[in-house]
């Protein structure tokens, strides 16, 4: 059995700076650390670690998902005060005009809407 004492994720990026500006400024998370790339605090006490890569290649599949009490309002604020589009999956069942998919109304798991960081990795509010 693995006996670690902590953990984080990592991503990549192609500009350091534009994902700095995405998650501290659009976001809202903490930065607590800039030595090699991007320590950020994630909500609920995890950690995410940004680093430039000269080849990246964006996420195909959500890399990062933020669960949030109130989606609607969640994806509004996200849209008019950051400025932040929201995809729209044609394969994604009950997906509606805002770009949620209405899985809690399907019986189909939560309500999700999937957005992009400058990089193109793939991000998620949700509300279960």
């Amino acid at each position: 059995m693995l006996k670690a004492v902590a953990s984080f994720s990592g991503i990549s990026v192609d500009d350091l700076a534009k994902a700095k500006e995405f998650y501290v400024e659009k976001l809202g998370l903490k930065l607590t650390d800039e030595m090699m790339g991007l320590q950020l605090d994630l909500p609920g006490g995890g950690q995410l670690f940004v680093y430039e890569k000269s080849d990246h290649q964006p996420a195909t599949f959500t890399v990062l998902n933020f669960v949030v009490e109130d989606i609607d309002e969640t994806v509004d604020h996200l849209v008019s005060d950051h400025g932040i589009v929201f995809e729209k999956y044609p394969e994604a069942p009950g997906q509606d005009e805002k770009g949620i998919a209405r899985g809690k109304a399907a019986n189909m798991g939560p309500d999700i809407a999937w957005f992009k960081d400058p990089a193109n990795n793939i991000l998620a509010v949700l509300s279960v």
